[in-house]
């Protein structure tokens, strides 16, 4: 995290409701293109999309509390270092993991119950996520912004 932090690539900045709502723009397309993908039985693609609906909507919470990282594993640190929330942690981690294996490399046992569970799981993280940050106050903006300074001191 700290060869991040030296590259500009993990940092505070101002807390962003647009960018934020930019980014959940993007998770929502994400998710219509996985279903899409689903659908047409293109299950590699899909769970590509699924993962980058995850990702786009940590991104959105990362904006929307004035934290920019330029890094898939750094960003899912950071959610779990500051959010503490280790179901999502642990989907992201593992949409994460998927989206590398199919992308990469040759999966025959991919299959469409295993598209279809992770974009369920997709469905629902997104959903929390947005609890989040619809439900994130002023007061623990400026706490998650207090504990990325300790946690992330450099």
């Amino acid at each position: 995290m700290s060869k991040l932090k030296e590259e500009g690539k993990l940092e505070l900045t101002d807390p962003s409701e647009a960018m934020s709502k930019s980014y959940l723009k993007k998770a929502d397309d994400c998710l219509r293109s996985a279903r899409i993908l689903l659908q047409n039985d293109l299950y590699e693609n899909s769970v590509s999309m699924s993962y980058y609906t995850m990702y786009n909507s940590l991104t959105a919470l990362l904006f929307r509390v004035g934290v920019k990282c330029e890094n898939h594993s750094g960003s899912i640190v950071v959610f779990r270092r500051l959010f503490r929330r280790l179901d999502l942690y642990s989907a992201i981690s593992f949409a994460k993991k998927e989206r590398i294996d199919k992308q990469y490399y040759v999966d025959l046992s991919l299959t469409k119950k295993s598209a279809q569970d992770l974009l369920k799981e997709t469905e629902d993280f997104l959903v929390e996520m947005k609890l989040i940050m619809k439900n994130i106050s002023n007061e623990d903006i400026k706490k998650l912004r207090d504990n990325f300074n300790r946690v992330f001191a450099a």
